[in-house]
C-alpha cells in the first residue's frame, strides 16, 4: 500500500512563514527519498499557524524542489475560488511538472466567515452549488470541441481530481463522478466507516477510474520510544485545543505534561477528534496501524505529522517508512491500483 505524506506548512512558536515554507521542501524532500507517493498541501486562510494559503504558489514551490514525488493539494477549497482560475492554476502547474501534479478538492471555505467574505466568496448555497463547480472545473481539462471559455494552461491536460471530506456528502459525490475519495479521519474520525463503504456501494466508472480509490489521512508519529513520541504530539494536542478555545496560534513546542494544559472536557473532546492518530515507538506504531488498515478498506494512506522538532518530524517519516515495509511484509498479499 503506498504512503503519502499531508503537510500543513505549521509556523512554529517564535519562527516565521518563511521558515514554515523553507522546513516544507526539507519535509517533501525527505518524503521523496523514502519513498512517499504524494506530498500534498492545504489551503486555509486567517491561520497564524499555517504558512500554505496560497497552495498552489506552494505546490510549484515543492514540485520545482524535488524530482520525482506527487506533489499536489490536500485540499484546494472550491469555494473560495472560480473554476476557471483552479484550472488555469493547475494546469500551469501540470504543464511545469508534468505527470506529478494531484488536484484534491473540498467545499469547505477553510476558515471564518469574515475572513470568507474577503475572500469574496460567499458561503450560503456552497454546498449545493460545490457539484457544479466540481464539473465546470472538469469541463475545463477536458475542453470539448466548441467550448467558448477554455483553460490556457489547462485544457486538454491530464491533471487527476480528487474529492476529499470529512462526511457522507463528499463521499457519495466522489462516487457518482467516479473520482478518488480521500477522508479526513486526522481531525474528524467519526464518519469514516460509512463514508468509505458508500463509496465503494455506490461507486460508478469513469474516463478517470474504473473502480474505486479510496485513501484516508491519519495522524501518525513515530519516535525511538513511546515516551518521546508521547510527547512530540503534546504539540499538535495543544493547537488543537487552542483552535477549539478560539485562539489559533503557532504552533507550539511539547510539553512534559498535557494534562496540565487541558480541562478533562476538552481532552475528551479533542481525543475524540484525533482518534486516528497512531503514536509511538515503531513496535507501537506497526502494531496499531496495522490493526487499523486491516479493518479498513483503502488503497492508501496518508500521513500527517505535526511534529515542532523538525529532526525529529523527519525522523518519524523515516521511521514510517519503515513501519510500511513492515507492515506490508507481514499482510497477506493485496492488489492494488495506481492513479
Amino acid at each position: 500500500m503506498p504512503f503519502s505524506v499531508l503537510d500543513l506548512s505549521p509556523i512554529l512558536q517564535g519562527s516565521s512563514a518563511a521558515d514554515a515554507l523553507r522546513h516544507t521542501l526539507q519535509l517533501a524532500r525527505h518524503a521523496e527519498a523514502h519513498g512517499y507517493r504524494r506530498f500534498w498541501l492545504a489551503e486555509h486562510h486567517n491561520m497564524p499557524g499555517i504558512a500554505s494559503a496560497a497552495t498552489a504558489v506552494v505546490i510549484g514551490h515543492v514540485a520545482a524542489g524535488t524530482r520525482s514525488i506527487r506533489v499536489g493539494s490536500g485540499g484546494v477549497m472550491l469555494p473560495n475560488h472560480a473554476p476557471l482560475v483552479i484550472a488555469e492554476q493547475f494546469g500551469t502547474l501540470a504543464s511545469l511538472f508534468p505527470g506529478r501534479i494531484d488536484l484534491g478538492l473540498g467545499r469547505a471555505p477553510g476558515t471564518d466567515p469574515v475572513t470568507a467574505r474577503a475572500l469574496r466568496r460567499e458561503l450560503a448555497g456552497s454546498a449545493e452549488q460545490f457539484p457544479l463547480d466540481v464539473q465546470e472545473l472538469q469541463s475545463y481539462f477536458e475542453a470539448p470541441a466548441g467550448q467558448a471559455t477554455r483553460a490556457i494552461p489547462g485544457a486538454g491536460l491530464s491533471v487527476p481530481i480528487w474529492l476529499l471530506g470529512s462526511s457522507l456528502f463528499s463521499a457519495q459525490l466522489a462516487a457518482a463522478l467516479g473520482l478518488p475519495f480521500a477522508f479526513a479521519a486526522h481531525f474528524a474520525p467519526e464518519l469514516l466507516s460509512a463514508a468509505l463503504t458508500l463509496y465503494r456501494k455506490r461507486f460508478q466508472a469513469s474516463r478517470e477510474l474504473q473502480q474505486p480509490y479510496a485513501m484516508v489521512c491519519v495522524n501518525v508519529i513515530a519516535a525511538d520510544t513511546d515516551a518521546q513520541a508521547r510527547r512530540l504530539f503534546t504539540s499538535h494536542q495543544q493547537a488543537i485545543t487552542q483552535l477549539r478555545r478560539g485562539r489559533p496560534g503557532q504552533l507550539p513546542p511539547p510539553i512534559d505534561d498535557i494534562d496540565s494544559f487541558w480541562s478533562p472536557a476538552e481532552k475528551a473532546m479533542v481525543g475524540e477528534s484525533m482518534r486516528c492518530s497512531f503514536v509511538g515507538s515503531p513496535v507501537t506504531v506497526e502494531r496499531t496501524l496495522a490493526a487499523f488498515l486491516a479493518a479498513t478498506p483503502v488503497e492508501e494512506l496518508m500521513v500527517n505529522v505535526h511534529v515542532y522538532d523538525q529532526d525529529a518530524r523527519r525522523h518519524s517519516l523515516t521511521l514510517t517508512a519503515a513501519i510500511r515495509e513492515a507492515i506490508e511484509k507481514n499482510s497477506s498479499s493485496m492488489p492494488t491500483i495506481a492513479y
